[in-house]
């Protein structure tokens, strides 16, 4: 009799709740930790041992039955509460939806195609070579045979299994072109990834991207190497750009050049002896160029024979040119960034401005 009317009790306040709290207070009263049901079940004990388990299926019954009671009023409530905000917050379901934002490429992902772009507009095909080298194709091959003084240029990164490595450049790149389309004339570039066992600073990576330039013909010349190079430059740094040429030493070209353009924030005017002219001033303060006019772009220079003859050519016969540089160094260069670590960083902030 006192389960029943416990019951009765139970379900008829369970009809009188509008709202969550009211459900909250109801769940406390009847079937919380000191709650009615709890209570009821305490007096167990006070029973004869013969009363016990049938006055026990009969509390574990009614506990069911509330459970299932205040289940059925949650979700009326929920059903109740829906109803409400559709009414009061209506959906016009003829609004435009939120436009999802488009990814973009990366700046260094967008350089590269541009330059890669503006070489086959000149004839050059793109051909990938690959980044675990050997020593003798990374170094022996391009005129650097073992303790090489030129090796102390790069910071290898080798395996574990001899005389395997990580590329330190993509000239490895020339020798499998070479021995591929040997006796034909060859016009490419060789763009991939680099490794240098290098410290991390705002102007160096352990890890980078290169793109090698080759062309091997029977009348190439320097001056078809310049008028090449002076070609790109106009083409990605714009059309009033100049270049200047610089010796240099690389062991795998003969004569070998560093090409400068000229500085694309300053004009490349340095100041004179007065140094009294604006554009003198600006060029002296320019941060970029740090007051010498020029920035320098790449390497390059004439095939050395040794290499050629590697890549089964006749240096007698055949001539060639080959130019390397930097995408990352050049959108540096390009959009004044002065720090090389900001194209690894993954900043949105950075990378949204491209």
């Amino acid at each position: 009799m006192e389960l029943e009317q416990l019951r009765q009790q139970a379900l008829a306040q369970l009809e009188q709740v509008h709202d969550e709290a009211a459900l909250r207070s109801w769940n406390s009263q009847f079937l919380g930790k000191n709650g009615a049901l709890t209570q009821a079940l305490k007096r167990l004990a006070q029973l004869p041992p013969q009363d016990r388990p049938a006055y026990g299926q009969q509390v574990n019954a009614l506990k069911e039955a509330l459970l299932a009671a205040l289940e059925h009023k949650k979700a009326e409530l929920h059903q109740r509460e829906l109803a409400r905000s559709l009414a009061a917050e209506a959906l016009d379901v003829t609004l435009p939806g939120r436009p999802v934002l488009r990814g973009r490429l990366h700046p260094a992902t967008q350089v590269m195609r541009d330059i890669l772009a503006i070489f086959a507009e000149l004839g050059f095909q793109v051909y990938r070579s690959r980044e675990v080298e050997d020593d003798l194709t990374n170094f022996e091959l391009l005129n650097m045979p073992p303790h090489h003084p030129a090796r102390d240029l790069w910071d290898t990164f080798h395996t574990t299994t001899p005389g395997v490595l990580l590329r330190t450049h993509t000239s490895p790149g020339q020798i499998h072109v070479m021995r591929q389309y040997c006796p034909r004339p060859i016009r490419v570039v060789l763009p991939g990834m680099c490794y240098r066992y290098e410290q991390i600073t705002a102007r160096s990576e352990i890890q980078f991207q290169q793109v090698e330039g080759l062309a091997i013909g029977e009348s190439i010349s320097l001056s078809d190497l310049i008028g090449t190079l002076s070609t790109f430059a106009k083409r990605f740094f714009g059309g009033e750009r100049r270049i200047r040429i610089r010796n240099s030493y690389f062991p795998f070209t003969e004569p070998s050049i560093e090409v400068d353009v000229d500085c694309i924030l300053c004009q490349g005017e340095v100041p004179g002896p007065s140094g009294s002219s604006g554009t003198a001033a600006a060029a002296s303060s320019c941060t970029l160029c740090k007051g010498t006019g020029w920035l320098e772009i790449l390497g390059a220079g004439m095939v050395h024979p040794v290499v050629l003859r590697h890549g089964g050519y006749d240096p007698e016969r055949f001539q060639g040119f080959a130019f390397g540089m930097g995408p990352q160094r050049m959108a540096m260069l390009k959009y004044a960034i002065h720090d090389i670590r900001l194209f690894w960083s993954n900043a949105r902030r950075f990378l949204e401005q491209f």
